[in-house]
């Protein structure tokens, strides 16, 4: 029997991910925007993280979504 995650499995891993990712991403851009000589304000970093979060929350669901139907059409 194959096992079909849930959406709701889907969303919490997808958030698991994103909010790991974060993390990542505001520490990098903490450290590459200052090479490229743009200067924001942590406030603004965190900003910048959250609009790329969501859309990265958004993006991640969709595609597992996707791929967790697709994978599971009867063959024909």
């Amino acid at each position: 029997m194959k096992y079909m995650q849930t959406r709701t499995q889907s969303l919490i891993e997808s958030f698991a991910n994103v909010t790991i990712g974060y993390f990542v991403a505001l520490s990098a851009q903490m450290i590459v925007f200052p090479l490229y000589e743009i200067e924001v304000s942590l406030s603004q970093n965190i900003q910048i993280g959250l609009i790329f979060t969501a859309v990265s929350i958004a993006r991640s669901y969709l595609l597992r979504r996707f791929f967790n139907h697709y994978h599971h059409q009867p063959a024909g």
